[in-house]
């Protein structure tokens, strides 16, 4: 039964069209809300969480961010005990295949200087990426933890998607990109793109948090189709990487791939 779970995630959950969702993006002005009750959290602190052993963890930034809006999260799993690095993919406003070549440029250092695979935390688009690097090295990866990342699919606000098309137009100014006409889209045969489709190996440790609050993407397209992998928090979409709820859960699960 586990294993048609997977096949059913593989094959049935991944949407290739983008789609408009009417969201409450209002919403998202109250991410200082989540920055504030981080810094009250006993768990900001390291008090009463699990800790670290050393092992590598890369954080990913989402659709339009960089490595920088992640640094919170950054310097707190170094504070906890784990080797954190930053993806070095740049400005996440590019190519999928070209993105996501970096990460897997950055999943390769931390794993040779480290001895040891990979945890892989994603933020959004970062989310998806992680899951597409996982997939083309499994080896070298030992868990993945998406906060409000749309990977069955983007069914996003509609401000959103009218970004997403003007990064398209940008890329396509680029000849090289002629040779993939659907890049940028679920329909592009990439080999990052093409990665999603697979879904991630079974022996993988996955994590889905998501917020039913969330006013850039929906949610429904957040969760895995196994239950067990999904945990909801109260807040905003961006806020999740502030989101001191999240922070307890990615100490939780980190500390449950750990490797003797």
């Amino acid at each position: 039964m586990d294993l048609l779970d997977e096949e059913l995630e593989a094959f049935t959950g991944f949407d290739k069209e983008i789609r408009e969702h009417a969201l409450p993006i209002w919403f998202e002005s109250l991410v200082g809300i989540d920055w504030t009750l981080l810094h009250l959290s006993p768990v900001y602190y390291g008090f009463g969480i699990e800790h670290g052993d050393g092992s590598p963890v890369i954080v990913v930034p989402g659709f339009l961010g960089s490595d920088f809006y992640l640094y919170e999260l950054y310097w707190w799993l170094g504070r906890i005990g784990y080797k954190p690095y930053v993806s070095n993919i740049g400005w996440n406003a590019d190519c999928l295949d070209t993105l996501a070549a970096r990460l897997i440029k950055t999943i390769k250092k931390a794993n040779e200087e480290t001895g040891r695979r990979v945890h892989l935390i994603g933020h959004s688009l970062g989310g998806v990426l992680s899951r597409s690097a996982a997939v083309q090295h499994r080896d070298l990866v030992a868990s993945v933890i998406t906060l409000a990342s749309p990977f069955r699919g983007v069914r996003s606000h509609p401000g959103i998607i009218e970004l997403s098309d003007r990064i398209r137009r940008k890329i396509f100014k680029d000849d090289r990109k002629r040779d993939f006409p659907h890049c940028y889209t679920g329909h592009c045969d990439c080999l990052a793109v093409m990665s999603l489709h697979d879904g991630l190996p079974k022996d993988l440790k996955k994590t889905a948090i998501y917020t039913k609050s969330d006013g850039i993407v929906d949610w429904n397209n957040c969760i895995s189709r196994r239950d067990t992998a999904n945990f909801e928090v109260t807040g905003t979409h961006i806020g999740l990487v502030y989101n001191f709820q999240a922070y307890k859960l990615i100490a939780k699960r980190l500390a449950e791939t750990r490797e003797v």
